[in-house]
């Protein structure tokens, strides 16, 4: 929204009161701050942020009595201050929710996986949405689910909400055709996507996010164990998040486990390849199948995991 040095309490408030609030914010509306300070003489954070409340309500004193309020309990704009080395940088937030949060993953279950790591890693593996694709541990379906908006070509925010709707300045008319014209560019695309879980809730929650994403009838979720995994397709891509150890099954031993997929996956899976997500190598060398085509280093929630991509059929 504007940038200006500021090394007093009394020229912050003064210069930020001349920033185009009202492009933004109505009058009352409540604010929200995030305040970071580096290396500048305004070092108080609390302090900075109800300064700039401050000159909000200052824009906003003439022909209104209505005061911007800063209660961290109920829904509001959030305003970034960035101040370094006395210069101070204050922005608005147009996303409201982290963009990773496409808007149907409501329901999680244990240890869910990224949004957009898992669009990521559909994407590094190389699937474009041509070839079926299977997860054999789907919690909460966030791969099928991706995989499902890549395959129609849905963007991936198409069914959430943004706070710049909201604002004054906002051109909702543009906004709607814009809408309209990523809607004109869906298609129904036939490829198979199934996931599978042994745990009913997980099942039970995969379903509920596809259908807030619009793909429940287009997407198989089914509860099956590791040991009923068959392939009725053709050759296609298994990409899953398998337990590994860290949040999910703390404590137990995951390696037979992945011996018994990685025996699976050669015995009937012969043609397909496989991306498997992981935190511990020794767990992927159980799987048996050699070292992989590809490694990715990623990070899962501040874990540090590892993309391992087999890409020729299996010994």
């Amino acid at each position: 929204m504007g940038s200006f040095h500021a090394s007093a309490f009394s020229e912050l408030r003064k210069k930020a009161s001349r920033l185009p609030w009202e492009q933004f914010i109505t009058p009352g509306e409540n604010l929200h701050f995030k305040v970071t300070c580096h290396k500048s003489r305004l070092y108080h954070s609390d302090a900075v942020a109800e300064r700039v409340l401050g000159a909000a309500n200052d824009h906003f004193s003439q022909g209104t009595n209505r005061v911007c309020q800063s209660e961290k309990t109920k829904p509001g704009q959030l305003v970034l201050v960035r101040l370094d080395r006395d210069n101070c940088v204050i922005s608005i937030d147009s996303s409201g929710d982290l963009l990773h949060r496409r808007g149907y993953r409501l329901a999680a279950a244990k240890a869910p996986l990224r949004e957009n790591l898992a669009a990521g890693i559909i994407r590094t593996c190389g699937w474009d949405g041509s070839i079926p694709l299977v997860d054999p541990f789907c919690g909460s379906g966030t791969f099928p689910i991706e995989a499902g908006l890549i395959a129609d070509h849905i963007p991936p925010g198409l069914v959430r909400s943004f706070q710049f709707t909201q604002w004054p300045i906002h051109q909702a008319e543009t906004w709607l055709n814009m809408l309209q014209v990523a809607r004109l560019g869906l298609i129904h695309s036939e490829t198979p996507i199934k996931g599978f879980d042994r745990d009913k809730g997980a099942i039970e929650i995969s379903r509920a996010n596809a259908a807030r994403a619009g793909l429940l009838e287009r997407i198989t979720f089914q509860k099956q164990p590791i040991s009923n995994l068959d392939s009725n397709d053709p050759p296609g891509w298994i990409i899953t998040n398998p337990p590994y150890g860290v949040r999910v099954s703390e404590g137990k031993d995951l390696r037979d486990l992945y011996a018994r997929f990685g025996s699976i996956y050669r015995q009937r899976f012969s043609n397909w390849k496989l991306g498997v997500l992981s935190s511990d190598p020794v767990l992927i060398t159980n799987l048996g199948l050699g070292a992989p085509s590809r490694i990715v280093h990623l990070v899962n929630g501040g874990i540090p995991v590892q993309l391992s991509i087999f890409e020729q059929s299996p010994q």
